[in-house]
């Protein structure tokens, strides 16, 4: 039920995650209802940087989502994402202009761990637009997931 109510939803979104933008951001469009896009960078898979020996340290959830099965599958499609990268620019920084490309989107919420990363991320808000090629390209990298025993 529609009843005007809501100020604003906070949503995973990302290059992989894009099934928000099938019924809840046309609503959110409609009703003037803010996104926060969170998980831009699904656990940190899409900066570019995890390989088949990526670990992750003891208490860290990610050592229990990014199973063998679930890093190799992430890695794969990460590896295909590579060769669209801008040039001049970090798989980090695409992925937060694919998110930042849509209008419903009011802000995101990035993992930031060192201060080089809040400047990367700040320097993506530009407001420069993402091409129509690249758009495209990355439509295409859609993972819809199904739940697995691995899944949190």
């Amino acid at each position: 039920m529609i009843t005007g109510l809501i100020d604003a939803i906070q949503v995973i979104y990302n290059i992989f995650n894009q099934a928000p933008e099938d019924k809840l951001f046309p609503v959110a469009l409609e009703k003037n209802i803010a996104i926060i896009a969170r998980v831009p960078f699904d656990e940190g898979s899409l900066t570019g940087t995890f390989t088949m020996e990526t670990t992750f340290p003891l208490g860290d959830w990610r050592s229990t989502y990014f199973v063998p099965e679930n890093l190799k599958n992430t890695v794969e499609r990460i590896e295909k994402l590579k060769p669209l990268v801008p040039q001049g620019q970090i798989m980090a920084e695409m992925a937060l202009e694919f998110i930042l490309h849509h209008p419903a989107v009011s802000t995101v919420i990035p993992g930031m761990r060192k201060e080089k990363h809040v400047r990367q991320n700040i320097a993506v808000s530009t407001g420069r637009p993402m091409s129509q090629e690249l758009l495209a390209a990355l439509r295409l990298h859609r993972w819809d997931r199904t739940p697995t025993s691995w899944s949190q």
